[in-house]
């Protein structure tokens, strides 16, 4: 079945029955290899998105629930927020592995959009579906800190 979304704000079509989960259709499909498997049950974030600009773990999200709604992944991730985050993980130094980092750019990245000047309470709920194996946690928030201080206009 063909069905056409807007993927890093580009009309694309793919090729997948309804059931697909979008994970499957970005790396298989598209070769989109930046969103990454973790568990497959929604439980670690490595695979997180935005749809309709709200982080969403992919390995669950059916092509189907896609609809119109514009997906974004790392590969698209743009703005303010993602500038000020991804310099703040390089200045702090967040990754290590980096398996999860991309899952946790999407994740910090809706923060911000949302929440400017995230207090730790705040990073905290929002980043507490996102797994580190190697648990760089006090990294991340501070990047997230950082960025929310040192935001692109």
């Amino acid at each position: 079945m063909t069905t056409t979304i807007t993927l890093n704000g580009q009309p694309i079509a793919v090729h997948a029955e309804p059931d697909t989960p979008l994970l499957w259709v970005l790396r298989g499909e598209l070769q989109m290899n930046g969103t990454k498997f973790g568990c497959g049950m929604a439980l670690c974030g490595a695979c997180t998105v935005h749809l309709n600009g709200e982080p969403v773990r992919a390995c669950i999200t059916p092509l189907s629930a896609v609809g119109n709604a514009p997906v974004t992944t790392i590969e698209g991730l743009q703005g303010p927020e993602a500038t000020a985050l991804r310099e703040a993980w390089t200045a702090v130094d967040v990754a290590q592995c980096g398996y999860c980092q991309s899952g946790q750019l999407m994740s910090a990245c809706a923060l911000l959009k949302k929440t400017p000047r995230p207090s730790d309470a705040d990073i905290a709920a929002a980043m507490s579906g996102n797994a580190c194996r190697c648990g760089t946690y006090p990294r991340i928030r501070a990047a997230i800190h950082q960025a929310a201080g040192n935001k692109v206009a």
